[in-house]
């Protein structure tokens, strides 16, 4: 049964989204610098530019990490493996996100995905309604609210299982506008995601369409538009994550040419998005998340798929200079980087000598960043 509420009340909700607790304590713990290799699952095998069978997908507190591996929604505690028990066993999915205490967020994929919500020692999970797109973005807060798309692209919060409210797009967004994707929410309640306007020009019969980065911030005042770091066609702004400060990471896609650029953009967004650039020894590469307090972005270096000099690398930029790259399984191994701690952890995925895929965690990551050598 849906719940509906009067105008007030949404904004309340969204006003709730903001949590007591405060930002996490940026004082590093001891730790040693290592590549963690976690449990896994098979199939194992690295196929470049394609949805990855394992992998770090976000970090909770402690030695938790959440993701995928073996194509099914799993988290670890240290490098232990634990399943997510799903209704269905033969279905795929993954844990893309978990807050504070430990509360999951996972999609089921394929034909009627859906989200879901889980924490451990749950003997099953939450499905959220009206969630159903198997290739759905989201996010959890410290406060447990989600934030998502339903199928019909509506913007969408949800709390202890139920659908809340809605996020409306701007009141002058342009004809064929939808909400495209809902990527982040931070501990103060900001909701960030992506805007795509897609419609054909009636006098001209010309079809047109272009995207942009939006904030719902957390007051509940209308959402904003941010500027896009692409030109619109088939060049894509997607926005990734956001910190506490409100801090956006993303990258720049043109899409034919597989070609990516990382862009930052800072509050109060009133001017363009910036790029620290690449790292020096690939031409393209992405920013997927920013931690909470530290500033710290994580991404990947990239090739075009059909002419790598050399492998993918995961990367990490400290918040000034140069962008660094994070120490590779083996010598020849392609990695990613997905997550980022206040901790100084980064998690990801990353190719063994043996060519087989596995999830990893970086630990003091920051101190075993470095700046190739060309």
């Amino acid at each position: 049964m849906k719940r509906s509420m009067s105008a007030a009340a949404a904004a309340a909700v969204l006003a709730g989204l903001v949590t007591a607790a405060g930002p996490a304590a940026a004082a590093e713990a001891k730790c040693t610098p290592k590549i963690q290799v976690l449990g896994h699952l098979a199939p194992d095998t690295y196929v470049p530019d394609s949805a990855p069978a394992q992998g770090v997908l976000a970090l909770g507190a402690g030695n938790l990490s959440v993701g995928v591996s073996g194509h099914k929604p799993v988290y670890w505690t240290d490098t232990r493996l634990h399943l997510v028990p799903l209704a269905d066993a033969t279905r795929t999915g993954e844990v893309i996100a978990v807050n504070r205490s430990g509360l999951m967020l996972g999609r089921v994929t394929g034909e009627s995905g859906y989200l879901f919500t889980y924490r451990a020692g749950d003997a099953a999970v939450t499905q959220l309604p009206g969630s159903g797109r198997p290739d759905i973005e989201a996010d959890v807060n410290d406060a447990g609210y989600v934030v998502s798309t339903t199928a019909q692209g509506v913007g969408t919060v949800w709390k202890d299982g139920l659908k809340v409210r809605e996020l409306p797009l701007p009141a002058d967004s342009g004809p064929g506008t939808r909400v495209r994707m809902i990527t982040a929410v931070n501990t103060a309640g900001d909701v960030l995601g992506l805007a795509e306007q897609d419609y054909e020009v009636p006098e001209t019969g010309r079809h047109e369409w272009w995207n942009y980065p939006l904030i719902w911030p957390a007051d509940g005042s209308p959402a904003r538009a941010l500027a896009p770091s692409g030109g619109g066609g088939f060049q894509d702004s997607y926005v990734q994550d956001m910190d506490e400060s409100g801090r956006v990471v993303g990258y720049d896609w043109l899409g034919p040419w597989h070609e990516y650029k990382p862009f930052v953009w800072t509050p109060p967004h009133t001017g363009p998005a910036s790029s620290p650039g690449v790292l020096n020894t690939h031409p393209y590469g992405t920013f997927e998340a920013i931690s909470p307090t530290t500033g710290v972005s994580v991404g990947t270096a990239k090739f075009h798929p059909e002419s790598q000099t050399l492998p993918d690398q995961a990367q990490l930029w400290p918040g000034s200079g140069p962008v660094l790259a994070l120490p590779r399984l083996s010598p020849n191994g392609a990695s990613t980087a997905e997550a980022v701690s206040d901790r100084d952890r980064v998690g990801g995925s990353a190719v063994n000598a043996k060519g087989k895929l596995r999830p990893v965690v970086w630990t003091c990551a920051s101190k075993q960043a470095y700046l190739p050598q060309q």
